[in-house]
This record gives C-alpha cells, sequence and structure tokens, in this order.
C-alpha cells in the first residue's frame, strides 16, 4: 500500500469518526431537549393539580374540616347520649368524651372483658341491671350501643354521686375502680393525687375531649 493511499484512508476514518460524534451530540442534545420537555410538562401539571387541589381545600374548607373531626374527634348516637344525660341528670359532652376515651366510638371489646362503646365489664352490667331494677341482661347487649350507653351512663351518675359531684375523683373511679380511688382521697381526690399515671392520663384526656366536644358538637349534644 502506498503511503498516498494510507494517508487518504485515514483521512476518511478520521471524517467518518467526525461525523458519527457530531451525530451522536445532536442525538444527546435532542434527548436532553425532550426531557427537558417532559419534566416542564410534568411540573405544569403537578403545579394544576396542587392548584385544583387548593381551589377545592378553599370552597369545601367547612366539608374538609367536618371530614377531619370525623376522623379526629367522632360522633355516634348523639340522640342517645342526650337522651341518658337528660335522664341521668349528666353532662352530654363528659358522657361523649367517656365514650371518646374508652372506645373512640367503636364497639370493641378489652383484654380484660369490658365491652362496648363505655366499655363496661358484666359484672358491673349485671350490678347496673341489678340496681336499676331489671332482670333480663345478656352479656351480648353491651354490644348494643342504646344499652351500653345506657349503662355507662347510670354507673357515671352513680360514681358521681358517690364522690359527691367530684367528677376527676368519678373518672378516675370508672378507670381504676372505686377501691384505689378511696385510698386515694376518695370524695377530696384531685388530679394530683392519682397515683396511676395511666389513670391520670385518663381522666386528663377524658376533660381535654370534654372541652373539644362542647366547642365542636354543641348543636348535636343539646348544649347550644
Amino acid at each position: 500500500m502506498s503511503p498516498g493511499t494510507s494517508t487518504r484512508r485515514a483521512r476518511s476514518a478520521s471524517r467518518a469518526s467526525a461525523k458519527r460524534s457530531k451525530a451522536r451530540r445532536k442525538t444527546a442534545s435532542k434527548r436532553r431537549r425532550k426531557n427537558r420537555g417532559r419534566r416542564r410538562f410534568v411540573w405544569i401539571g403537578l403545579a394544576a393539580v396542587v392548584g385544583a387541589a387548593l381551589a377545592y381545600g378553599f370552597a369545601n374548607r367547612d366539608e374538609l374540616e367536618d371530614t377531619l373531626r370525623e376522623v379526629t374527634l367522632p360522633l355516634r348516637h348523639e340522640d342517645i347520649i342526650r337522651q341518658q344525660a337528660a335522664e341521668k341528670g349528666l353532662p352530654p359532652d363528659l358522657i361523649a368524651a367517656v365514650i371518646y376515651a374508652e372506645s373512640r366510638f367503636r364497639d370493641q371489646e378489652s383484654h380484660a372483658g369490658a365491652r362496648g362503646l363505655m366499655q363496661i365489664t358484666p359484672q358491673t352490667a349485671e350490678i347496673v341491671e341489678k340496681d336499676s331494677g331489671g332482670s333480663t341482661f345478656e352479656t351480648d347487649d353491651l354490644s348494643n350501643p342504646d344499652i351500653n350507653i345506657r349503662y355507662g351512663s347510670y354507673y357515671l351518675r352513680d360514681l358521681l354521686d358517690q364522690y359527691e359531684g367530684n367528677e376527676v375523683a368519678a373518672l378516675a373511679a370508672y378507670n381504676a375502680g372505686p377501691g384505689r380511688v378511696d385510698d386515694w382521697g376518695g370524695a377530696s381526690l384531685e388530679q394530683d393525687d392519682i397515683e396511676f399515671d395511666e389513670t391520670r392520663d385518663y381522666v386528663d384526656r377524658v376533660l381535654e375531649k370534654r372541652e373539644e366536644y362542647r366547642e365542636h358538637y354543641g348543636d348535636e349534644l343539646g348544649l347550644d
């Protein structure tokens, strides 16, 4: 092969390599522009979704607040609560707050056997049934909201009477039992006197939720 031929081939290979490199650069540039376009489209779409969500939120703020409250501060069976509050001389917001602290308005059974919305044990229910003159109680009745709230309200009223209207003592007894409350101070019990952290937290939670139920559900509970 002559030197001239070798030189021509080298030049031809160099030009071909340059063309391929230029083609690759063009392809890469097109790909970058395409990716930028896609990202821009995604951001525009995201902004539109966020804008629509914000617009919906502002337009339906009350509805969203109600939905959120339904999750964080539920209320069910307000007609039964009002009826039992009137019959037992209890604040309806207090009954609602006890139900929230006990079950969050869900029918359930504890590891200790307490059942229903107000977490009544069968033993307590039998005492209430006897004291109230009934004779037909069955344990499964505690899953009935009407019966459960009726028995729970009766028991709460009894505890308030026992502790001379002291709500802290009555609530502590509802959670830990009257025997322990008697040991802690009975009718003169204050929150700082409660020796069980769990019971102290329970009383705090009920009193806090009572304020929230009074504020947010005044109409439903017949307070307004």
